[in-house]
């Protein structure tokens, strides 16, 4: 008997075929994100008097560096698995394996290397991406739907999923489970928790910047996205990276949260400018700077943080 309210909606992964090239609902999803994240992103710099050509300017670079990141953490963590019976599948085609840790790294990276470039504030900068960051994930994570991936243990509530027999782990194979068993949403509820994140960072970025000082907003997100991680992940099986038993995303997840108070603290110990203080300098410069020479004004001139 199917489970009350069960969610049998098992779509395909690919959402188009022109001749060889198949273009899938993960990459859909992604490319989504993207171009809302650049539009928020680009918005907050303008709300902050800073020069918004830097999203787009940088934007490859993070999504290069950020690719490549994704791509060699899901291959570590899935190398038994996947991989080690049959290695040249790590480097050929389809790359649809992409783990969120590494990109993260990966884009971290980017960002440092874009802002030491042009000499600008990394800390400032990533608080403008922040909210971009988390709706982008948000939206991406509806990727894993169309994969069927990223689902917990079965369940009896109203809104769990059906996942076909060969995309589950061993633990929860047909011949243990029926085909019409419910599964927690996991993507779902990181979507959400996300989405939830990113409105609270807008919030505090426009309701609370007279108490933050830059890097703030970046502390939040580590230990926002830390703890939804570290949480989640404790309803996941079939881990292959582990550390002492321990999977590795869930102490990378307490790391970051570890890393973001830490910020937090050392940052807010002694005086300094408030986010809101940094603001209104940048504006006053904005203001004062001839019309041609406006937009200089937020290529450099900034000390790197």
């Amino acid at each position: 008997m199917v489970p009350l309210g069960l969610i049998d909606i098992r779509p395909a992964s690919t959402a188009l075929q022109l001749g060889p090239v198949t273009i899938d609902w993960y990459g859909i999803g992604y490319a989504l994100a993207l171009a809302v994240g650049v539009w928020v992103a680009s918005r907050q710099a303008r709300l902050r008097h800073e020069n918004p050509d830097h999203i787009g300017n940088a934007i490859v670079l993070v999504f290069v560096l950020g690719l490549v990141g994704a791509r060699l953490y899901h291959l570590i963590d899935q190398w038994n698995t996947l991989y080690a019976a049959d290695p040249i599948k790590a480097i050929l085609p389809p790359y649809t394996g992409l783990g969120v840790y590494g990109g993260i790294v990966g884009g971290i990276v980017a960002a440092l290397i874009y802002t030491r470039r042009h000499r600008l504030s990394f800390l400032r900068w990533a608080d403008i991406a922040v909210p971009a960051l988390l709706l982008g994930q948000a939206i991406a994570r509806w990727g894993n739907f169309f994969n069927q991936e990223l689902y917990g243990p079965p369940t009896n509530l109203p809104w769990g999923i059906a996942i076909d027999c060969s995309k589950r782990v061993a633990e929860y194979a047909c011949a243990l489970y029926p085909p019409n068993t419910g599964f927690q949403p996991l993507f779902f509820y990181e979507s959400s928790l996300d989405f939830i994140g990113a409105l609270i960072a807008l919030w505090l970025a426009r309701r609370a910047a007279e108490r933050l000082r830059d890097g703030d907003l970046m502390a939040f997100w580590l230990i926002w996205y830390g703890g939804v991680r570290s949480v989640l992940e404790t309803f996941r099986l079939g881990y292959d990276w582990t550390f002492f038993g321990v999977p590795t995303a869930i102490l990378v997840g307490l790391a970051a949260m570890a890393f973001g108070v830490t910020m937090i603290v050392r940052r807010h110990r002694g005086p300094g400018p408030s986010t809101a203080e940094l603001d209104r300098e940048r504006e006053a410069a904005e203001r004062a700077a001839p019309s041609g020479e406006e937009a200089a004004a937020g290529t450099g001139a900034q000390t790197p943080a």
